[in-house]
């Protein structure tokens, strides 16, 4: 009987002891809150704006959420190139990216309305309209899609290399053979111009530059330095044809399954990781354009009667991206650039 007695005893007091523990860390009833992670992914360098970019981003949500929201980054193509991301955003095996807009174009046909040739002026014009109600539209567009549009990032001005001469007007691009994007409307630019567009993905683009593949390729000052693109190259012509930015992206089914909370901390720390990423981006295209004159490329800066030459023969293509984005966003754009 003792020995019962004893048995009940030490069960109550191990259940008083349990109790007593549940209190002190959470109090009766309470539940720990789930820890949400998210998988953020990019295509290009850690030494890239982009990349300080997305840790800018991890920094504010994570200490503004107490480490409740973890970001984890995959950058450099470890999960994919754009087009991948996107579709893995769409799916929700990514949670969030930040492709360039022209391979976005080709889940929505909206953004085509980016690939109009000289369509900014400066960067000023760019972050005032990409930042404003048109921009804001192109963005909400995307929730058709199952993607939910946050912001743009800084990619930037376009500019053209290649291996076999200095190019200064249309004529200069008979038959050169030009890397480009999967993107309808930049296949058609350089076909007009006289060169022989072949889309690839960048992360082939070095070794097809190395190995004469293709001739030249077109991007912004800092992915061309950071890239070693200018490497293989021997000509720079500054075009600034096309501002391309990055779309940041992020699974719509996630993005509205957060608490309201979570949801404003989300878009807070976009816009200021946004502005802080432009920032880098933009100093990093003048030191970039800097250190390849150094390393003794030639930077051709093209005269505003040169750039209209190109202009003149790219006239037709507003008449596709019309026919492709549509009259209405072409519209919009157009008004608001003027």
């Amino acid at each position: 009987m003792k020995k019962i007695l004893t048995i009940i005893l030490c069960l109550v007091l191990a259940c008083s002891m349990l109790a007593a523990c549940g209190n002190d860390d959470a109090g009766a009833g309470d539940e720990v809150p789930e820890k949400i992670t998210i998988k953020a992914a990019h295509g290009l360098n850690e030494n890239t704006a982009i990349h300080q970019g997305w840790l800018k981003f991890k920094e504010i949500v994570e200490e503004k959420t107490g480490g409740q929201i973890e970001i984890k980054i995959f950058p450099a193509g470890q999960l994919g190139g754009d087009r991948e991301l996107i579709e893995a955003v769409q799916m929700g095996n990514v949670t969030m990216s930040s492709p360039s807009s022209a391979p976005v174009s080709s889940f929505n046909k909206e953004f085509y309305v980016l690939d109009i040739p000289f369509l900014f002026k400066d960067r000023a014009q760019v972050y005032d309209v990409l930042d404003g109600e048109a921009g804001q539209t192109l963005l909400k567009s995307l929730e058709s899609y199952d993607i939910k549009g946050l912001s743009f990032m800084e990619n930037g001005f376009r500019n053209l290399t290649n291996s076999k001469v200095a190019v200064r007007t249309p004529d200069d691009l008979q038959g050169l053979k030009i890397r480009t994007m999967e993107n309808d409307i930049h296949l058609a630019a350089w076909t007009m111009l006289g060169a022989n567009p072949t889309p690839m993905s960048f992360g082939e683009l070095f070794t097809a530059l190395q190995q004469k593949t293709v001739d030249g390729q077109e991007n912004p000052f800092e992915l061309i330095y950071s890239n070693k693109f200018y490497e293989v190259q021997d000509y720079i012509s500054k075009t600034q044809h096309i501002y391309t930015p990055y779309v940041i992206i992020c699974n719509k089914e996630f993005y509205e399954g957060l608490s309201e909370e979570h949801k404003a901390i989300m878009d807070e720390a976009i816009l200021e990781a946004t502005s802080y990423q432009r920032t880098a981006a933009s100093e990093k295209d003048v030191e970039a354009e800097a250190a390849i004159k150094e390393a003794g490329i030639e930077v051709l800066d093209l005269t505003n009667e040169e750039k209209d030459l190109f202009k003149e023969k790219l006239m037709p293509l507003y008449d596709q991206v019309k026919e492709k984005a549509g009259e209405e966003i072409v519209k919009v754009f157009l008004n608001a650039t003027k």
